[in-house]
């Protein structure tokens, strides 16, 4: 049967399998975390809270070192994704671990040092990503709610071969438009009166520290504090 809202994802039986084993489309049966990496591997990227491992070229392995569940940050990424928001592909979760695609490119931030992208350019990006973010509906139905990605800033955007792709949603939550925009608002603004060691958290003012991402060619900045803990974002 056709579905009448035009925002609604497609009704599929793979949305309906369990989160923790959930697949992408086309792929196997999902292994444990335990097959998809040696016990001695090493990460090719690290930052406060996760580590990053290699399992081929298509798909990394991140795990939170203090065993926080990623269940909800896979669920908000997942359900934006199926509106045809930029994230990364998660193929499978377990437990602190997440399966997700390997990006390739710089972050926008980077891009911009590197002189390949604009302040105007930057702001028409981040403009037309929430502008999209928050055209999908919250996942609990909630009347005047959205998704709210609660970090979003150039560091946490991958500027891949196909377009900005959307990184870290460890502080997804539903919310109003106006609060996501506001938060990066104050992050650009914070980098623009001191752009010293980067932008500081508009809520508890700390310092942040360097994470680490599926894509970890350079690293990124986050709060210190245990309400922004920094998940395996772009480095």
């Amino acid at each position: 049967m056709s579905n009448p809202d035009p925002l609604a994802p497609a009704d599929t039986e793979d949305a309906k399998q369990p989160a923790s084993t959930q697949l992408i489309p086309g792929d196997a049966e999902p292994s444990t975390s335990a097959q998809l990496i040696s016990a001695d591997a090493k990460p090719f990227a690290s930052g406060r809270d996760a580590d990053v491992y290699s399992i081929d070229d298509s798909w990394v392995l991140r795990r939170y070192r203090n065993g926080y569940p990623v269940r909800d940050e896979a669920d908000f990424m997942r359900w934006v994704a199926k509106y045809g928001y930029p994230v990364p592909a998660v193929r499978q979760i377990e437990g602190a671990d997440m399966v997700i695609q390997r990006l390739a490119g710089p972050t926008v931030a980077d891009a911009a040092i590197a002189g390949d992208l604009s302040a105007v350019e930057i702001g028409r990006m981040h403009a037309d990503l929430h502008r999209r973010l928050h055209a999908i509906p919250a996942p609990s139905g909630t009347a005047g709610l959205v998704v709210m990605h609660g970090d979003l800033h150039p560091y946490n955007v991958i500027q891949t071969p196909d377009g900005p792709v959307v990184i870290d949603w460890r502080n997804a939550e539903e919310g109003t438009p106006e609060f996501d925009i506001a938060m990066t608002a104050i992050i650009f603004a914070q980098v623009a009166v001191d752009p010293g060691p980067g932008p500081t958290c508009p809520r508890c003012s700390a310092r942040p520290s360097p994470p680490t991402s599926p894509n970890p060619s350079t690293p990124r900045r986050v709060c210190r504090q245990p309400w922004i803990p920094a998940p395996a974002t772009s480095p």
